[in-house]
């Protein structure tokens, strides 16, 4: 069931309700999941679909969390973003329709793909056995 934009508003934080809701981006370095290792899953702040998974997760040195592959194919949607005189691939969720940020063609294998990710466009779980693991090498 899709939220209004004035529920959205009631749930989110402010910075929460503008990536999502307005496409804005938080600053690089500044979210809570850039720099966080913990085994676990990654899920939708506003419909708390699973959306990444701990294991995809990779240091780009971008400043976001950045993701080689989305947990399933399905649950994003990606459209063509020719904003701020750039052209780019934005990344939705798909059952809500949040702006979660942009994937790039740099990334690691197997995909080669960069999810960049808005901290601010999801929420943690971390998996029952979770470390609070380093960074991978």
């Amino acid at each position: 069931m899709k939220k209004t934009d004035p529920e959205y508003k009631q749930i989110l934080t402010d910075i929460e309700y503008r990536v999502t809701r307005e496409a804005a981006t938080e600053r690089p370095f500044t979210g809570k999941y850039w720099d966080h290792w913990t085994q676990g899953k990654y899920s939708c702040v506003c419909c708390g679909t699973p959306l990444f998974l701990s294991s995809t997760k990779f240091d780009a040195g971008c400043g976001w969390p950045s993701y080689n592959a989305p947990q399933e194919e399905s649950v994003i949607k990606e459209i063509r973003d020719t904003s701020h005189g750039m052209i780019r691939t934005e990344v939705r969720c798909a059952n809500c329709d949040a702006h979660l940020g942009h994937v790039f063609d740099d990334g690691p294998l197997p995909t080669g793909l960069r999810y960049c990710i808005n901290s601010a466009s999801l929420n943690f779980e971390p998996s029952d056995n979770a470390q609070n693991a380093h960074k991978p090498d």
